[in-house]
C-alpha cells in the first residue's frame, strides 16, 4: 500500500510553488461486460500508478444487480477506491475517462448500458460541480447501495457532503441486490 500523506499538509509544486491542497477521493468501479474482475483490477492499478495521486483503501468486491439497466444487462461487479491527492478534479476526470478507455468501454445513448469499466469521481474533497463534464459530489451516489456499501466498509463514519452519514444513506436504501464476494479482492500491486 503507499504511504498516505498528512491530509492537514498543503502540497507545494516544487516548480512553481503553487500551493495544492490534499483532497480525500471517493472512486466507484463497475464492471458488468467482459472480464470483470481484471477490469476492476486493472483501474484500481492505473488510480495507483496516476502521479500525486495516493490510494488509502480499496473496498471488498460486491456483485450487484444492474439499477435502471436494459433488460439484457448483467450483474455487475462494483468496489470503491479511497485515495489522497493534490490533482485538481477536473484532472481527475480526465484520468478517470483514460481508463474506461484503455478498457474499451463504449459509450452509448441507452443510459446505464452495460460497460466494462466505469470510474465514477463521488467525492472530491468538499469540491463542488455541476458541469456536464463533471458533477460534484455525483449527484445519484446517495442512492446508490453498491456505492454506499463498499464506501461503508471502508469508512464506516464517512459523511455525503450535502447528504449526511452514508450509514444513514445506506439503510434508506435498498441493498437487496447487493453481495459481498469474499472469494474476490483487488490491491495495489
Amino acid at each position: 500500500m503507499t504511504e498516505t500523506p498528512n491530509p492537514n499538509i498543503v502540497d507545494a509544486d516544487s516548480l512553481t510553488g503553487e500551493m495544492h491542497p490534499i483532497r480525500r477521493v471517493v472512486v466507484a468501479l463497475g464492471s458488468n461486460l467482459g472480464e470483470r474482475l481484471a477490469a476492476l483490477q486493472g483501474a484500481v492499478e492505473a488510480l495507483a500508478d496516476t502521479p500525486d495521486f495516493f490510494v488509502t483503501g480499496i473496498s471488498p468486491v460486491y456483485e450487484t444487480d444492474p439499477v435502471d439497466s436494459p433488460e439484457e444487462a448483467g450483474p455487475f461487479l462494483n468496489a470503491v477506491v479511497l485515495a489522497d491527492t493534490t490533482l485538481p478534479a477536473a484532472r481527475l476526470m480526465e484520468r478517470a475517462l483514460a481508463i474506461e478507455d484503455a478498457f474499451e468501454r463504449e459509450r452509448s445513448d441507452i443510459r446505464n448500458a452495460p460497460r466494462t469499466l466505469d470510474v465514477d469521481l463521488i467525492v472530491v474533497g468538499d469540491r463542488r460541480s455541476n458541469e456536464d463534464f463533471l458533477r460534484l459530489p455525483h449527484p445519484r451516489a446517495h442512492e446508490r447501495a453498491f456505492v454506499l456499501q463498499p464506501w461503508h466498509d471502508l469508512e464506516p463514519d464517512a459523511v455525503f457532503p450535502e447528504r449526511g452519514p452514508i450509514a444513514d444513506l445506506l439503510e434508506a436504501t435498498d441493498a437487496s441486490g447487493v453481495r459481498k464476494r469474499e472469494d474476490l479482492s483487488l490491491e495495489v500491486q
